[in-house]
């Protein structure tokens, strides 16, 4: 099964039932919370050199800065519950992916999470071009102001 650009959007080659950019989208979201609950380094090979990531507000550009960052992140072990995914093909050939769950690191309260994921097939591969992560923390004032 695979994903061509035709007419400036996704097309499936082989019509399967299932739609194509939702079996792509959920294959990377599988391989990728694996591998950031086991060893973040491996996600490497998911970014280029023009891959973004902002991270709580945080932006990083480029695979270095983005592994950087994921790899220094304050703790010993994390574990990803994952309530929902979403998956959309964008007329430029490329995958949108909403993620929705929850995390644990290390002896931390369990916290809510958003993730959304920008893919591009470069390369015969898949990479993560725009990366958006929020903790899902509400911090109002009991009348609805922050």
């Amino acid at each position: 099964m695979r994903l061509v650009c035709v007419e400036g959007s996704v097309k499936m080659v082989d019509n399967q039932q299932k739609a194509l950019w939702d079996a792509v989208g959920s294959s990377f979201v599988d391989y990728y919370y694996k591998q950031f609950d086991t060893d973040r380094s491996l996600l490497e090979s998911l970014y280029i050199d023009s891959s973004c990531l902002t991270w709580e507000g945080e932006k990083f550009h480029g695979k270095k800065q983005i592994i950087d960052k994921l790899t220094s992140l304050p703790f010993k072990k994390i574990g990803h519950n994952i309530t929902t995914h979403d998956h959309q093909p964008t007329p430029d050939c490329c995958i949108l992916s909403m993620v929705v769950g929850q995390l644990k690191a290390d002896e931390d309260l369990i916290l809510g999470f958003h993730q959304s994921f920008l893919l591009k097939f470069m390369n015969n591969s898949w990479v993560c071009i725009n990366e958006i992560f929020r903790l899902a923390i509400h911090n109002f004032d009991g009348q609805g102001q922050r």
